[in-house]
């Protein structure tokens, strides 16, 4: 987690948001406890294997409520592949794992036409992406025709092969992870491959204690991991009622000015070189709904924005060369940003 993101996520732990912004005779407009139960119920699912990485979950939940891909991005061996499948594995839905590697081809993952001689035609075979949640390890280890095969998949949630259009069983979710310090035999991804990303998550190694804790569990825990184990918290239809509970979450319109505002300012600060696109305004409202929902309002406040703006924005804004040589970190630029927009009360 990068620093500026990380001082704020600290500083919304000191609270608790239900407290914050409701009194005690306040009464929900919407019924979310199911949800709320739900979310806690892979939470705590996840904390029988994960030490720490609490905001990583936090985002992928929130991700999986508001119906969005996931990338997330940190050195190996911080637990970024094991999160996304215990996550994955907690839903009552089909999961598929892809590993990208340079000489994949998109056939690999979308499927290919194979000729039956028996019937004499040729017959579509599935591939992987098809799939509930499919999770892709190191997505910038395979070239661009590869990392273009998820274009469409990701954005209209279909495949098409031949002519023919293949649609994908909801729910959908791309989980991908990447290594940003290794790049002999990387290929980034193109812009517009990441924009189709809700969040970018970037996380930072264990702190002393959290280390200490694991070591701890290793060292007295002699059965290997079961990953079958783990409690399914809720399934297909569940989540499609969770997903339309969270567009009945409240937003005043003055948050919908503020996120705006946001994102209009990254298309004219003289930080950035690339601004973000109106898809950015609608991850960053979902997203804050959802997290709103997580936390038991069926409101959004400021703070879920603020918090839901670093993930959301940070893969899909570019800073200027000078600012890249200068050292300056985007969630720098888009903490500056911040600060120059009123916050509304």
């Amino acid at each position: 987690m990068t620093d500026s993101s990380q001082d704020f996520f600290n500083d919304k732990k000191e609270e608790n948001p239900l407290e914050s912004h409701t009194s005690g005779n306040y009464q929900l407009r919407v019924d979310i406890s199911d949800l709320r139960e739900a979310v806690n119920r892979i939470k705590r699912e996840a904390s029988k294997v994960i030490i720490g990485q609490h905001d990583l979950i936090d985002l992928m939940i929130a991700a999986i409520l508001a119906d969005g891909h996931v990338l997330i991005e940190g050195v190996p061996g911080i637990a970024k592949t094991l999160t996304a499948k215990i996550i994955a594995k907690s839903l009552n839905v089909d999961f598929q794992r892809i590993q990208f590697t340079p000489d994949l081809m998109p056939s690999d993952i979308i499927g290919t036409s194979v000729f039956n001689p028996k019937s004499m035609e040729f017959e579509y075979k599935r591939g992987p992406i098809f799939s509930n949640i499919v999770l892709i390890d190191e997505i910038n280890r395979s070239p661009a025709k590869t990392q273009a095969a998820l274009f469409e998949v990701m954005e209209e949630k279909q495949i098409t092969i031949d002519g023919t259009t293949y649609k994908m069983e909801a729910p959908f979710l791309v989980f991908a992870t990447q290594n940003p310090i290794d790049h002999e035999g990387t290929y980034s991804l193109p812009e517009a491959q990441t924009d189709r990303f809700i969040f970018k998550i970037v996380i930072d190694y264990p702190s002393l204690d959290q280390e200490e804790k694991i070591l701890k569990i290793k060292n007295t825990n002699k059965q290997h991991l079961n990953l079958d184990s783990i409690i399914k918290a809720f399934g297909a239809d569940d989540l499609a009622k969770y997903r339309d509970l969270i567009h009945d979450i409240h937003v005043k319109d003055e948050l919908i000015s503020y996120i705006a505002k946001i994102v209009n300012e990254t298309r004219n600060n003289k930080s950035l070189y690339l601004g973000a696109s109106p898809r950015a305004s609608i991850s960053l409202l979902f997203s804050s709904k959802a997290f709103a929902a997580m936390n038991g309002r069926d409101f959004v406040t400021p703070e879920d924005i603020q918090y839901m703006v670093y993930p959301v924005l940070r893969h899909r804004v570019l800073p200027t060369p000078e600012k890249e040589m200068e050292g300056v970190s985007v969630d720098k630029i888009i903490k500056d940003l911040l600060e120059k927009i009123e916050v509304p009360r």
